[in-house]
């Protein structure tokens, strides 16, 4: 399914920046591959959003399906790395992506993998009101137009009772240094991944967030050391990952 923006609403995908992405299509899932950093960090952020869910809504911290029963929806889903152990917590999950190719390679690879997910190409503000008990948007926010339109979509699709998950890199010295400058440098991350200067600090998307009637409730760092690989921790310097809930 493709979505399609309409001139009263003008989509805030950035055309540059699906094309950058769509372009990974083909290894998305290959932990080796021009996504690799993204396999490293994705257990890190599977142990925030199950604890979030398991807090907020009360779920057996040992249960297998916290989600069950309930509708997720991934913005800026790539290839599917998020959105298929999202199924396999139990949820009905719409994964949304700027780029077709994503969304393609993403359907394939659920299909082979016996899973059944709404894959769809297109933009956060043209979902036609529908809702979701969980939304989930990572590492997406600094990649779009209209940043102020899209946390909009963002929080006109969390159902009431919901909540938000979002992570995005912090614009410090210290993430110019690591994520623009080192990671893409040595091929860690694809050349041309990020710009630095649409790098949201979290008091700066704490205001967005407010605007549109969502309130946050926690904010975590996310650190990396060559020891540890990524760890969640106090320290915002590097990424973060924040839980919004209607106001």
């Amino acid at each position: 399914m493709t979505l399609t923006s309409t001139p009263d609403r003008p989509t805030t995908i950035v055309a540059a920046e699906a094309a950058h992405f769509g372009k990974m299509a083909a290894d998305w899932w290959d932990p080796k591959g021009s996504s690799a950093m993204l396999h490293r960090l994705n257990p890190v952020r599977l142990r925030y959003i199950r604890a979030a869910v398991d807090a907020h809504w009360g779920a057996d911290a040992a249960g297998f399906a916290p989600l069950a029963g309930r509708r997720a929806l991934d913005v800026g889903c790539g290839a599917g790395l998020l959105a298929e152990p999202l199924a396999r917590l139990g949820a009905a999950v719409t994964g949304l992506d700027a780029a077709p190719e994503n969304a393609a390679a993403a359907a394939a690879h659920a299909q082979a993998g016996g899973l059944s997910i709404d894959y769809r190409a297109g933009s956060v503000e043209d979902l036609d009101g529908e809702r979701f008990d969980l939304v989930t948007c990572l590492e997406v926010i600094e990649h779009v137009g209209d940043r102020g339109a899209f946390v909009r979509g963002l929080a006109e699709a969390v159902a009431p009772g919901g909540m938000l998950i979002l992570s995005t890199p912090n614009r410090t010295a210290l993430s110019r240094l690591a994520l623009v400058g080192a990671a893409e440098a040595t091929g860690l991350i694809p050349r041309g991944t990020h710009d630095w200067e649409r790098f949201l600090t979290p008091e700066e998307l704490t205001v967005l967030l407010a605007s549109e009637g969502l309130g946050v409730r926690d904010v975590t760092g996310i650190a990396f050391s060559p020891a540890t690989g990524f760890t969640l921790g106090p320290s915002l310097a590097l990424d973060y990952i924040l839980t919004a809930v209607p106001a």
